[in-house]
């Protein structure tokens, strides 16, 4: 072998040597980057499946109106909303919610919509505890419902059975100790008869300066019914505000039917108020920036 050629048999070892060594370094980052990614996105899946849906906050909103008579002045109500029951959240969680909720000392209850999650089976003794845990919800007043568009008539009977008083398209009268009592009107999402939920305004005997209150599932039923009726606040559910937000922009990632127009938590709406509750379960198993709540309202008129 010529030196020339043992110059270039020992260059070619040594160019082998470093490619071997360049190729362990670009392997080794790449296990690196794929470890990192792995682990980032185990954490986000076990963060937003198992943590961020299942610690539950408060809201807290003061509603200020002149039209709420004195007698109700100070009144505090509480909204729940899409349970979706077997979804993220079970009995435990529902205790959970009672807890919040009666720690309040509520003189009214309403509930929005969806309380079992229509993938689920709910189990005969679930729903034994369901509606045991649901009757312990205390609310001074009353405790009212509305069906959402996942709700059924086993729902009506879990409710009816937990003393909820179902609105399907109804109203009630509301009195607090005295003759000036405020409107609550029901929004029956899975047969919607805006003409009938607000047949109180027909009758020839109504007070048109009432306080109303209209609780319905999805949001963007409101255009429907500002068609032809007004309330003074709408309670709203079926959004999630998105079960996924965007920080600092406050734009939802997923926007439902029927929740297009409206999925933030709060709009004001001319001389109107609508709040949107984030809701308790979810539709797609996760949650960010979006905690499950349930809402806190205390009515005031000055």
């Amino acid at each position: 072998m010529t030196r020339e050629e043992l110059n270039k048999s020992i260059q070619d070892e040594i160019q082998d040597e470093v490619n071997t060594k360049r190729r362990k370094k670009i392997i080794v980052i790449l296990i690196k980057v794929i470890i990192s990614i792995t682990i980032f996105f185990s954490l986000f899946f076990m963060y937003t499946t198992y943590i961020s849906t299942v610690i539950i906050g408060v809201r807290e909103y003061r509603i200020i109106n002149s039209k709420i008579p004195n007698a109700f002045n100070g009144i505090k109500i509480i909204q729940f909303s899409d349970l979706h029951f077997g979804s993220t959240m079970f009995n435990d969680d529902v205790t959970k919610v009672i807890k919040l909720s009666n720690q309040r000392n509520p003189d009214i209850i309403v509930f929005t919509g969806d309380l079992i999650d229509k993938k689920y089976k709910l189990k005969s003794k679930e729903q034994e505890t369901l509606i045991k845990n649901l009757k312990n919800m205390h609310a001074s007043l009353g405790k009212y419902a509305i069906l959402g568009d996942e709700d059924n008539e086993q729902v009506s009977t879990i409710f009816n059975q937990s003393e909820f008083t179902i609105l399907r398209n109804d109203s009630e009268l509301i009195y607090n100790n005295n003759d000036n009592p405020i409107l609550l009107i029901g929004i029956n999402d899975r047969d919607i008869d805006i003409d009938k939920a607000f047949s109180y305004f027909k009758s020839d005997n109504h007070n048109s300066n009432i306080y109303s209150i209209t609780i319905l599932h999805k949001p963007d039923t409101i255009d429907t019914i500002r068609s032809s009726y007004n309330s003074d606040l709408y309670l709203a559910g079926h959004s999630h505000n998105g079960n996924i937000r965007i920080p600092f922009i406050k734009k939802a990632l997923f926007k439902m039917d029927g929740a297009k127009k409206y999925d933030q938590d709060y709009y004001e709406i001319d001389n109107s108020k609508l709040y949107i509750s984030s809701g308790l379960g979810t539709q797609n198993g996760i949650r960010l920036f979006c905690r499950p709540s349930i809402n806190f309202y205390r009515l005031s008129n000055k």
